[in-house]
């Protein structure tokens, strides 16, 4: 299956995306959850860009020389959202000042999340695996390689490089290590009542309805079918943690690109 993954994380952040009523009364926020993830932006100077963010009034939560990992950041967007600053290979061509480089979520079991997202055409293109005196946890980076793009290189420090040098984001998924072997373990993922927060990823496919029943063929489930509800032909599977994962049709059904349509009566 040929994808893409679009533009990354969606957390609830703007009227349009917020449901029909907001509590009113104590003041709104929403959910953060350290339990689902957080945004990363690649830039060319870690300490710059944190310094230019802090004359602009933002907080953080780890500037880059605190801590014991130095040289990386995580700032709080307005809704407190944990956005992860990462230096840019040496090597890049980009000429932006920096560009949407992940999305990170936490999952409980990589034996179940990774086919799941390699179903949707992602490649596996690196895993780092870090022992008890390191936290118990793995990463693994996976890229939704375009038709001319380069895979990366086989060592280590080629694809280090080509992760951060490449301009279209990847998806990190974080798995600490035991909960696969706990049944009552689950994360939230940022849509559940009273805890709404994270919103969803998305995927741009060429058939949504092919794409979707390959994913229940795997005995995946969904959200919405595309052909359920008003707008038509997009849908919503979860993934095994319930993240939900909203799946786009490449170019959209006229010639404005509409991700949708309507039902004629």
């Amino acid at each position: 299956m040929r994808c893409s993954l679009a533009p990354v994380l969606i957390p609830y952040i703007c009227p349009l995306l917020q449901l029909a009523s907001l509590p009113s009364s104590p003041p709104f926020s929403y959910c953060v959850s350290v339990l689902s993830g957080h945004v990363a932006f690649h830039v060319d100077d870690v300490y710059k860009t944190c310094l230019n963010l802090q004359k602009s009034s933002v907080s953080f939560k780890k500037l880059p020389d605190e801590g014991r990992m130095k040289g990386l950041a995580f700032a709080y967007d307005p809704d407190k959202y944990w956005v992860e600053i990462i230096k840019r290979a040496e090597e890049h061509v980009l000429k932006t000042p920096a560009n949407l480089s992940q999305t990170m979520i936490r999952i409980k079991n990589p034996g179940l999340s990774i086919p799941f997202y390699q179903k949707l055409g992602m490649t596996l293109v690196q895993q780092r695996h870090f022992g008890p005196d390191q936290g118990a946890f793995s990463l693994y980076f996976l890229a939704a390689l375009g038709p001319n793009e380069t895979p990366p290189p086989e060592d280590e420090a080629g694809i280090r490089t080509w992760v951060n040098s490449r301009e279209a984001p990847v998806l990190e998924l974080t798995h600490n290590h035991g909960t696969e072997n706990d049944d009552d373990f689950k994360h939230f993922h940022g849509n559940e009542e009273g805890r709404q927060g994270f919103g969803h990823i998305g995927f741009l496919v060429d058939d949504v309805f092919k794409a979707c029943q390959e994913l229940k063929d795997l005995g995946f489930g969904m959200h919405k079918e595309p052909a359920g509800g008003n707008m038509k032909g997009l849908a919503f599977a979860n993934d095994p943690d319930g993240y939900r994962v909203e799946i786009i049709k490449r170019g959209g059904y006229d010639d404005k690109g509409t991700p949708y349509y309507f039902e004629t009566k």
